[in-house]
């Protein structure tokens, strides 16, 4: 697709190894198969996590992670961000200390672990944030998305064992990223939304994963009012989706959707 800004690159020998194995025949054959690889995540001097992703867009992948995380607030200044490929570590830098740095250093030393701080900061933010109504997803604008990404060359038709999220305006798609987790998909966009100043009210997000909890916050967290899968549902994802007022559409095949949350920014313009 000529419209995307960054699309998957399914040739790239680093993403994937070739290896022999054997068909439903017995036949020898040769596939590709994803590549996965440690990642860790420094936030000035503070080691933050150790993630497994295929490699690409590291930068991205580590200022969206910590965006995602609330690790960031809106007025912190990144100065830089490092990626050293010989000890598959990325450095974020800032202008000053966060709060997070200093909250993960006292998680740490009393209990070994951090995620239920980050959780509960990243909730006390979901609940703040006020969603865009004006945005509105055209049933043709997404009719022409699903045919566009799903006929998108992408490491998922390469290999498979992978997840694909597309960042959309209208009917185009404009970022398209993949990762062997969903999450990691999300913030590598989120990521690119923040060092290229890319507004999110008028966005429409697109996973090729399941509607979660985890990717309703995210998406919340970024400020997209729309999100589509062509997969299915968990409750609390469609809790969090009502409770937010996001618009969540799954099961996104052909032209079938289910929206469970978020209707009124639907437009049913495209005939039948």
């Amino acid at each position: 697709m000529q419209n995307l800004i960054v699309k998957p690159n399914p040739q790239d020998p680093a993403l994937t190894n070739r290896v022999t194995g054997w068909d439903q025949d017995g036949q020898e054959i040769v596939t590709s198969v994803v590549v996965e690889r440690p990642l860790t995540l420094y936030l000035n001097n503070r080691e933050i996590v150790t993630m497994m992703t295929i490699g690409d867009y590291p930068k991205y992948l580590a200022v969206g992670y910590l965006m995602n995380q609330n690790m960031l607030a809106p007025d912190d200044k990144i100065l830089d961000v490092e990626y050293h490929d010989d000890l598959d570590v990325v450095v974020v830098r800032t202008n000053s200390t966060t709060d997070f740095e200093d909250k993960l250093q006292r998680k740490t030393l009393t209990s070994g672990c951090a995620q239920g701080t980050v959780f509960g900061d990243v909730m006390e933010k979901f609940d703040d944030i006020t969603l865009p109504n004006d945005t509105v997803l055209r049933t043709s604008w997404l009719y022409s998305l699903s045919k566009a990404i799903n006929s998108t060359p992408s490491l998922y038709l390469e290999a498979g064992a992978i997840h694909g999220c597309v960042l959309c305006e209208e009917d185009t798609p404009l970022i398209y990223m993949e990762d062997v987790g969903r999450h990691n998909a999300v913030d590598k966009i989120a990521g690119y939304m923040t060092l290229h100043d890319i507004l999110p009210s008028n966005k429409i997000f697109y996973t090729t994963g399941r509607l979660t909890s985890e990717m309703v916050i995210k998406t919340v967290q970024m400020e997209i009012p729309i999100l589509v899968s062509r997969s299915g549902f968990t409750v609390w994802g469609v809790e969090l989706a009502n409770r937010a007022g996001l618009t969540l559409v799954g099961r996104a095949k052909g032209r079938r959707f289910i929206v469970l949350s978020g209707q009124d920014r639907i437009v049913y313009d495209a005939s039948s």
